[in-house]
This record gives C-alpha cells, sequence and structure tokens, in this order.
C-alpha cells in the first residue's frame, strides 16, 4: 500500500555510500507537549502535558563502532533508507531481529525536518514491518523518551501500544531526567 507522498521517494536498503548521510540527518524535533510518566507499585500511567515554550530537543551523536556495517545480514541488522527526487537523504529506519523472542527491534528511525508529514516515516515502518514478515518475527518494538510526543503519536498511529517503562536508562547521558517508554505491536 502506498501512503500519500511515498511515490515521490525511492526506498531501498543502505548502501555503504549513505552512511555519512545517515550520521548527518538531523532528527532534532520540538514539541508543545510532553508525556508526564507517574510511577506507582502498580506500575505507570502516562499523561499529555503542555510545555510553554515549546521543548526543542537534538540527540547526541552517536559513537561510530569500529566494526560498524550499515547492512550486516548475517546478525539480521538491516537498514532502510528514504531518497527524495534530489538524490538527498529523507529518512531512514535501522533494524535488527532477534531470533530467541521473535522481535524486531526498531533500533533508529529519523526523517529530516522537510519531509516529515508526508508519510515517509509510516514506509519506512513498513519496510521494517516487511522485514521482521521475512525474519518470523511476532512482533515490532521499540524505544522513546516520553518527551517525544511527536513520535509517539505517529507510533500510536501505525499500530504500536505502550509495553514497558525504564526510569534509569538515560541517567547520567544528555537525556537524564527523561523516561524511556517501550512501545511494540503484534508482527501482521
Amino acid at each position: 500500500m502506498t501512503t500519500p507522498g511515498e511515490s515521490a521517494y525511492e526506498f531501498r536498503v543502505a548502501r555503504p555510500e549513505d552512511t555519512k548521510a545517515i550520521r548527518a540527518l538531523d532528527g532534532s524535533f520540538t514539541t508543545s507537549t510532553v508525556f508526564e510518566v507517574s510511577v506507582s507499585q502498580h506500575g505507570f500511567a502516562l499523561r499529555e502535558i503542555p510545555v510553554d515554550p515549546p521543548l526543542t530537543k537534538a540527540f547526541p551523536d552517536d559513537e561510530p563502532d569500529d566494526d560498524d556495517d550499515d547492512d550486516d545480514e548475517d546478525s539480521g541488522s538491516h537498514t532502510f533508507v528514504a531518497v527524495g527526487t534530489d538524490g538527498r537523504l529523507a529518512g531512514f529506519v535501522a533494524v535488527s531481529y532477534s531470533p530467541w523472542n521473535r522481535r524486531l527491534i526498531v533500533e533508529d528511525i529519523e526523517v529530516a525536518p522537510r519531509h516529515r508529514g508526508r508519510g515517509v516515516g509510516r514506509a519506512l515502518m513498513g519496510r521494517a514491518v516487511e522485514f521482521a514478515r521475512e525474519c518470523g518475527a511476532g512482533h515490532v518494538w521499540l524505544e522513546v523518551t516520553n518527551v517525544n510526543a511527536p513520535a509517539i503519536h505517529a507510533y500510536r498511529r501505525i499500530g504500536f501500544a505502550f509495553c514497558g517503562l525504564d526510569t534509569a536508562l538515560y541517567a547520567g547521558t544528555a537525556s537524564d531526567g527523561e523516561q524511556a517508554l517501550y512501545m511494540s505491536m503484534p508482527c501482521p
């Protein structure tokens, strides 16, 4: 199924020459709401609250691994890219498959700011789900910070639901004070 605007992009497996553009992609976001996390002995609850002024978040650069492969089929890791008609990277999704629990993990998904709202993220996630099916995955899983309300809304529209929380994952990092929310969806 083609999403609106999808035909304006080429979707394919990442190539070695895409590495520099993937690392340079601007994954920052601005939001006027965040998800407040309340933890009790019985679990946790989320409540979307406004923030004023709006929050702008830029993620720190990842440290490249010495043995970093963009597409290592033996490990079950793949990166899919969306390339605009201008030949420039519009977005990517990096995934890995974990056979022991039949889980496809969305390691990272980013869409360049000027391509957001055009179905690129949904189409990239569609490529990830296709790969999940090929692997025999039972579900697709991801982690997102509680302050990334735009991504949370997008994931929920695609079919993801909250399935967990880690209040300590970001401790001691540039994201200290945020909570990691885990989301999953069955692999159709």
